[in-house]
């Protein structure tokens, strides 16, 4: 069907997720990285990342302010966006992408989480936050284009020149 089609899905989505809880997550410079919504507070949302490999974490409000949860641990919004992350890359994805060991049969967003947890990462570096809010808002600019037929030249996707995956 796609060959008859004018567009093509590179990677299909594992499953469909609720865009609600996490609006925006990417595999991107060598960090899974996104934007997690607060549960308290409608206009507040979270800039959370896990770097790949050393899984040192980092989560912060849009405001630069840092989470009250990841105090030497994964807070519920890197979990959060974990999660979500397997539903929309699939687990050996994410696990590939993140350089992270788990068993091959029975894997899930929870043995993902487990397995970094018990190398005790420490607690990452936030600058990045800025740069990842920017990206999320930048797609849901796309939101309010009018549909056309034509291509839009900045829609078109690059990887990035440090992607592990």
């Amino acid at each position: 069907m796609w060959e008859k089609s004018s567009t093509a899905q590179v990677v299909p989505f594992s499953r469909p997720r609720k865009l609600a809880k996490v609006p925006f997550v990417e595999l991107a410079d060598g960090r899974l990285q996104g934007v997690v919504s607060s549960g308290s507070d409608i206009g507040r949302v979270y800039v959370s990342s896990v770097e790949a490999g050393t899984y040192a974490f980092a989560c912060s409000t849009n405001n630069n302010r840092p989470c009250g949860g990841a105090h030497g641990w994964f807070c519920k919004h890197i979990r959060a966006l974990v999660g979500e992350a397997v539903l929309q890359y699939g687990v050996e994805r994410v696990a590939r992408y993140l350089k992270v060991e788990v068993p091959d049969d029975g894997a899930d967003a929870a043995s993902v989480i487990d397995a970094m947890t018990a190398t005790r990462p420490a607690q990452g570096d936030r600058s990045a936050a800025a740069q990842v809010f920017s990206r999320f808002l930048r797609h849901l600019a796309y939101l309010e284009l009018e549909p056309v037929t034509v291509p839009l030249p900045e829609m078109q996707w690059f990887p990035t020149t440090r992607a592990v995956a």
